[in-house]
């Protein structure tokens, strides 16, 4: 049986419309993360593209100590609460710990489980108690059919909304591979599963303490996963990536998403048609 996830009008999964997760990697001030957010809303509302905005308010899992972590939970928070309002559109951030799961869903439309976390037995089960939509990042050490595994904790609680997100597996030192078969495998548990198109091109901890990346990459491996049948895109975007505070070196340009995008709902929509 195949889940539809629904938050407000948008649908995922099924013959549903592709959908597009997307922002900043984490939020550095309101007034980018704004621009970003409405940016966003205008490409896909001209596009007629499904939007659930993301930005984290901490980066817990950051390669060096000194690395830009966010403005924090209660900040963060009523940043992403203003700019729900202000757009009206649907919001996802992270969590990273058991005492930030209740605040957080307050204002978040989707808890995200980062992909270090997703065998956090505890972790997923407090944040699935929530009833909120649980979008499950498998971690880069983990095979497709694996994620059963985390799903079946996440159901544990009575919560069948969740989402599956597949970010490449690891492949030898600061390098990550996608297996597409793994899209048609982790759909095979009955849930939507999102391609995030641009962690899937970090080179984690390539820079030496930071992160690397490749986001030339990144619209091929989006396009190959939307013909291999994946229900919606996740991408990091940031009007200037080489400034970005956070995982620059896979962000997206803004400027490059309106033609990226188009040719990823055409294909998406030759796939449902069959």
């Amino acid at each position: 049986m195949s889940h539809i996830v629904k938050t407000g009008n948008i649908e995922i999964g099924g013959k549903s419309p592709l959908v597009l997760i997307s922002g900043p990697c984490v939020i550095e001030d309101y007034e980018t993360t704004f621009r970003i957010a409405a940016f966003l809303k205008n490409i896909t509302d001209e596009l007629d593209i499904p939007l659930i905005f993301k930005a984290s308010y901490d980066k817990a899992n950051r390669t060096s100590i000194n690395s830009f972590r966010g403005p924090g939970l209660l900040k963060g928070l009523k940043i992403l609460e203003r700019i729900k309002t202000e757009l009206d559109i649907k919001i996802l951030s992270d969590v990273h710990s058991t005492n930030e799961i209740d605040t957080a869903a307050q204002i978040l439309d989707i808890i995200q489980i980062p992909a270090f976390l997703c065998r956090q037995t505890d972790f997923i089960v407090k944040a699935a108690a929530t009833r909120k939509i649980i979008n499950i990042k498998k971690g880069q050490f983990l095979a497709p059919w694996d994620i059963s595994n985390i799903v079946e904790k996440v159901t544990s609680t009575g919560n069948n909304r969740i989402l599956l997100t597949e970010r490449g597996t690891m492949f030898g030192y600061n390098n990550l591979i996608v297996d597409f078969r793994g899209i048609k495998i982790m759909q095979n548990t009955g849930w939507p599963v999102i391609f995030d198109a641009t962690h899937s091109v970090q080179l984690p901890g390539g820079d030496g303490s930071s992160s690397g990346g490749q986001r030339e990459f990144a619209p091929i491996l989006a396009k190959a996963a939307v013909a291999a049948g994946a229900d919606g895109i996740f991408m990091e975007v940031h009007p200037e990536p080489e400034k970005a505070l956070c995982d620059g070196p896979n962000s997206l340009k803004l400027e490059n998403l309106h033609e990226l995008l188009s040719k990823l709902k055409a294909i998406r929509n030759l796939i449902i048609k069959t």
